[in-house]
């Protein structure tokens, strides 16, 4: 049981760089920000105002290549996960779910997308992206416990006083490490980060990524090497709840 009161945060303590554009309870992030990237630009942080869930889109004006641009969407993951990571208990683990969700201690707590221009082609330099994510703080009020045992919420995993706004501004500061990290170092430490936190179906597989950003798994014995494409799995969103806006139960 938690010993304080969720409230939904009134504004944001955002890094220099970010503008944030705040909407009602019912709004939906990731669908406002992709509507008004063209005209807003980078930058700008799309949240909504609610007490259980941290919702939030960015976006972002690449300079590459959709193909290669969209491999931004690790520095999205790798910034979220390390936002949840900062305030959790000691000794237990955030992970991901290829390619786009996060546990907590194996419970779904939470998720990430990309959106694009629908008409923009693979080898075009797109006009914006969207990184999105979603981190649920609180079980809707009809959730009893024991009820959703797959699934994870901050206020019942010992994360008390991390409300939505705290994961937000901290999601923003670590993609700008993200970003630093990027352009100083290249694409191959934002990958050995998120590859780091990626749960295996056997310990000793070895992970990697294509250019393209799918996932290569080489067992250590067994069958050959398996590919998950990056581009099927964005689109599916699997994490997601699409009737209430936050991860599944």
């Amino acid at each position: 049981m938690a010993l304080f009161t969720l409230r939904a945060p009134a504004s944001l303590d955002l890094p220099p760089g970010f503008r944030a554009v705040a909407l009602r309870e019912s709004g939906d992030a990731f669908a406002h920000a992709c509507r008004i990237a063209a005209e807003e630009g980078a930058g700008t942080l799309v949240w909504i105002r609610r007490f259980d869930m941290a919702e939030f889109a960015v976006i972002l004006e690449p300079e590459a290549p959709l193909g290669e641009a969209r491999k931004a969407f690790f520095l999205g993951m790798n910034a979220l996960l390390q936002a949840i990571a900062a305030s959790c208990p000691p000794e237990r683990p955030v992970t991901f779910d290829w390619p786009d969700a996060i546990r907590f201690d194996a419970g779904l707590v939470g998720g990430g997308r990309l959106g694009w221009p629908k008409s923009c082609a693979e080898d075009e330099v797109p006009d914006w992206l969207v990184f999105a994510g979603t981190v649920r703080v609180a079980f809707p009020g009809l959730t009893e416990p024991g009820q959703a045992p797959n699934a994870a919420a901050l206020d019942d995993e010992g994360f008390e006083g991390t409300g939505p706004s705290v994961i937000i501004e901290s999601f923003a500061r670590f993609f700008m490490r993200q970003v630093d990290i990027w352009q100083a170092s290249g694409f191959g430490p934002i990958v050995g980060a998120y590859l780091e936190h990626l749960d295996k179906e056997r310990v000793a597989d070895a992970l990697s990524l294509t250019p393209a950003g799918d996932l290569v798994i080489r067992p250590a014995v067994g069958p050959s090497e398996r590919v998950l494409p990056l581009l099927p799995a964005l689109k599916a969103a699997a994490w997601l709840d699409r009737d209430t806006g936050g991860p599944k139960l």
